[in-house]
């Protein structure tokens, strides 16, 4: 189909100013959602047009959800097929070439890489992809082949179980679109090997947005022992291990998370430094503190607690404890990381949740850093909310 051939959506009167400006999402409040409208399928590709009748570009239409038009091109006469895809892939791509030497990496992070609602981490020959919303879901078949024309991957699995999708009415799923794939995937982060399972692990199988934190604490763990809570598939343990950490000790509730977190430590060669224990981290940690076991350095890196506007009271009361728990098993003159990958939680909330957190365990110390996610997740300069993960560094009295 032309450009020519997508239907319009108006925005009500005086409604277009922010994506005049730039931004990126339009909500159902700012539409005309008449009989038109409405009756359009979710994921429809439209020309988005100002009250005036003003052409603000070709956008996904989902009449049904809150976020009803995200802009994919600012050109209305634009055509978003599979070589529109490709393009916008090999931008992607080209600049994580410019960051990272190996094809490992998260290569499209939605709308700060040009495509909506659409997630893609690269493990080699094996991509894993989240299509988020009902637009990019209705593009399935060019976003695969565009995957296949720009880089010819062994296998393309379809990570489509997030929960944003129930906001776009769409179904979760999990499978193999294109090609084949037997079990994990081993993949290289700093320097390290890992391991990673598409189809029955968290996400796509790896968080790469915390690699830059894990470099840093793997620099001061030389000597130390670390106590890694969450440790999924040992990205802040091993890495830690094979830059010198004296023991490891990871916990996670995941049976198959620390079999591959195990895996990774055999491979790099330190399984004899690291221990890998299932258990929950809050029960553990007061476990580790009533037996008087102290560790230099603590990681603390759960998943979400904030899911949702709803649950933020709850989830900052779970952080200030979770701050409190950690900083409690930290040796005097130790380090704790601490982070939160939920997107509802604000920066200074976080910050504010650990402060109180660290003062109810009694201890004292700095702030060495405060970091976000990876530069393989760009943030849209209009989306700064999509810049969910927060962290901080602190070295104890």
């Amino acid at each position: 189909m032309s450009a020519g051939g997508y239907p319009v959506v108006s925005l009500l009167p005086g409604r277009h100013k922010r994506a005049e400006q730039g931004h990126p999402w339009l909500y159902s409040n700012e539409i005309q959602m008449d009989k038109a409208a409405k009756a359009l399928p979710p994921g429809s590709l439209v020309r988005l047009a100002a009250g005036s009748g003003k052409p603000l570009g070709v956008a996904t239409f989902n009449p049904h959800a809150l976020i009803a038009a995200r802009i994919v091109d600012r050109d209305p006469a634009c055509v978003v097929d599979r070589a529109f895809i490709a393009a916008r892939l090999k931008a992607a791509i080209a600049l994580r070439h410019r960051l990272y030497p190996e094809p490992f990496y998260r290569a499209v992070h939605a709308e700060a890489d040009g495509l909506p609602g659409l997630v893609i981490d690269r493990f080699g020959d094996i991509v894993v992809a989240q299509l988020n919303t009902a637009g990019v879901a209705r593009l399935e078949g060019e976003i695969v082949g565009a995957l296949a024309l720009v880089l010819a991957p062994k296998a393309i699995v379809l990570r489509n179980d997030g929960a944003g999708r129930k906001l776009e009415g769409l179904a979760e799923e999990v499978r193999l679109a294109a090609g084949t794939l037997d079990g994990a995937v081993e993949f290289v982060e700093n320097g390290t090997r890992f391991f990673a399972d598409p189809m029955a692990g968290q996400k796509t199988g790896w968080f790469y947005d915390q690699r830059e934190n894990r470099r840093a604490v793997a620099a001061l763990a030389k000597g130390c022992r670390l106590l890694d809570a969450y440790c999924f598939a040992g990205g802040f343990a091993v890495t830690a291990a094979r830059a010198g950490a004296s023991s490891v000790v990871a916990i996670d509730r995941s049976e198959t998370a620390l079999a591959l977190a195990s895996r990774a430590a055999a491979t790099n060669g330190v399984e004899a430094r690291c221990r890998f224990a299932r258990a929950e981290a809050f029960a553990e940690f007061e476990r580790l503190a009533a037996a008087g076991e102290r560790f230099d350095i603590v990681v603390a890196d759960p998943p979400a607690f904030v899911k949702s506007k709803k649950d933020l009271g709850a989830g900052l009361r779970g952080y200030r404890k979770l701050a409190r728990l950690a900083a409690s098993v930290v040796a005097p003159h130790g380090m704790l990381f601490i982070a939160s990958c939920s997107h509802n939680v604000g920066v200074a909330e976080f910050a504010e949740a650990v402060r109180r957190g660290v003062f109810d365990a009694g201890r004292t110390g700095r702030i060495l850093q405060s970091a976000g996610a990876a530069p393989d997740h760009p943030v849209h300069p209009f989306l700064p909310e999509s810049a969910y993960l927060k962290s901080e560094l602190l070295a104890f009295d």
